[in-house]
């Protein structure tokens, strides 16, 4: 019995926010005009079937395939030309193919941002950009933190603050690079003990803070209704342990990834309307996480409302 712990915690729910994508996302340079709203419904589908328990690599073979499902509407306003608010709320599906565990469905994490738009600077064949994303999360649903890998969340709030730079040349092409930190709080779980590199008698879990880094290079084509880009994204906890041989995660740990990626997205108008997009990222390395494949699809609407 003890075997079906040996299992990978999920790609921490900054993925409420770090992963979860849209017509906008919390590390590019797009921005919505004054008075111009944007709302997306997004499908993701995620799944592993290896892990990493510490550094070391190794096969689920106790739980099969682990799969989570998330669905998210989102909507994004222009309340003035420099500055976006987003805001988005999940609900999550978890569950695997084997074993004797059930998965765990229900509404995650409200995510609210504001993304400022500092400094847009003609230089030579192109735009020298500098914008800063702040974003605020905390559990809306009455999920088990504690319950991982099948944990819809960490269970805990969050608080973020990224610079995002960039240059987009005039033909299209665009180079950027973001870097965020975000500080998470603690989550209540169900018992009042449990292992962190020694003994803690409490019922409250200290969740690591995060540096997030994502880089992409991507092209704006048609008049800029279609945008194509290649990402590569590094997630790294500044503290915490690792999951303990015939243990079981928990909210504690040090997880770690990095993960490259495609994403596409179309407009069938230019300036607003209907649009499309789909994404993909694979997992490349990591620490007490899934070796996960995932791909989106998502449904956009743009509009002006002033």
């Amino acid at each position: 019995m003890e075997k079906i712990f040996r299992l990978a915690a999920l790609l921490a729910v900054w993925i409420s926010l770090s992963l979860h994508s849209f017509a906008q996302t919390p590390w590019d340079e797009v921005m919505m005009g004054k008075g111009e709203i944007c709302a997306a419904l997004m499908y993701e589908h995620s799944s592993w079937d290896q892990y990493w328990e510490g550094t070391y690599l190794r096969q689920n073979a106790n739980i099969g395939t682990f799969t989570r499902q998330m669905g998210m509407p989102m909507i994004a306003m222009g309340v003035s030309k420099k500055v976006n608010i987003i805001a988005s709320l999940p609900f999550v599906h978890t569950k695997a193919s084997g074993g004797t565990q059930a998965g765990q469905s229900g509404l995650q994490d409200l995510s609210i941002s504001a993304k400022v738009d500092w400094l847009q600077k003609q230089v030579g064949p192109g735009r020298l950009l500098f914008l800063t994303n702040a974003h605020f999360s905390t559990p809306i649903g009455n999920y088990l933190s504690d319950y991982m890998p099948f944990s819809i969340g960490v269970g805990a709030p969050e608080l973020g603050l990224r610079g995002i730079g960039g240059y987009k040349m005039d033909n299209g092409l665009v180079f950027r690079a973001a870097l965020a930190y975000i500080w998470r709080g603690q989550t209540e779980i169900e018992r009042d003990y449990y292992y962190e590199n020694g003994s803690v008698y409490s019922a409250f879990m200290n969740v690591p803070n995060v540096l997030n880094f994502h880089g992409a290079i991507g092209y704006w084509a048609f008049d800029n209704r279609l945008r194509v880009e290649a990402t590569y994204q590094n997630f790294n906890c500044l503290t915490g342990d690792d999951i303990r041989a015939y243990n079981r995660p928990q909210p504690t740990n040090k997880m770690d990834f990095g993960q490259v990626g495609a994403w596409v997205q179309y407009f069938v108008k230019a300036d607003r309307g209907l649009g499309a997009l789909a994404y993909f990222n694979q997992t490349v390395s990591g620490r007490n996480v899934g070796k996960a494949t995932t791909i989106g699809l998502g449904l956009t609407y743009q509009f002006k409302v002033y």
